[in-house]
């Protein structure tokens, strides 16, 4: 959210009640900062389920292959030694390595594709400049309207979040 209207409130009640009514009004761009989760504020603000687990699954099925694979290419095909009759494929002994390298893949995904997701780092945005958010992060709670929200009006989603008994509302724009 670059450009809309955001709203303080007091406690978490009332960001609820809000996300509530917004969501009602049709709004579907909405945005909360709290200082803590809130249960319930993701069903209100219409969040599904994150796809970051699959790919994380992904990331850890393509190391155990790369892990597997690197060991076999080694041990088998580049460089085979037949030392007291052991076999020279021997998945016992690829088990542990194999283990390790599925830990480290899903492990680099997860990392970086929460970075990704979160879109970090991000080192300014324009919520960051309103007087007052920092108390987002100890005791207050903010409701934002993405401008890019089908339904957005400035003046109907300020009179509706002034509606609500939001401590203040205030417009951002985004070449704050």
């Amino acid at each position: 959210m670059k450009a809309g209207v955001l709203a303080e409130f007091a406690s978490a009640e009332g960001l609820l009640e809000a996300l509530a009514v917004l969501r009602r009004n049709g709004y579907r761009r909405l945005e909360s900062y709290t200082p803590y989760p809130v249960e319930g504020a993701d069903d209100r603000l219409g969040l599904g389920r994150s796809r970051l687990p699959w790919f994380i699954f992904g990331g850890g099925v393509l190391g155990a292959i790369l892990g597997y694979g690197i060991q076999w290419y080694a041990d088998v095909w580049d460089y085979p030694q037949s030392i007291g009759g052991r076999p020279v494929h021997a998945v016992a002994a690829f088990i542990p390595a194999t283990f390790e390298a599925t830990v480290l893949g899903a492990a680099l995904v997860a990392f970086f594709g929460l970075f990704v997701a979160l879109r970090l780092p991000e080192l300014w945005h324009p919520v960051f400049e309103i007087e007052g958010f920092e108390r987002a992060s100890v005791d207050r709670f903010w409701v934002g309207v993405d401008a890019r929200d089908r339904r957005f009006d400035d003046r109907k989603v300020t009179g509706l979040l002034e509606g609500l008994h939001a401590l203040r509302v205030v417009p951002i724009a985004e070449d704050v």
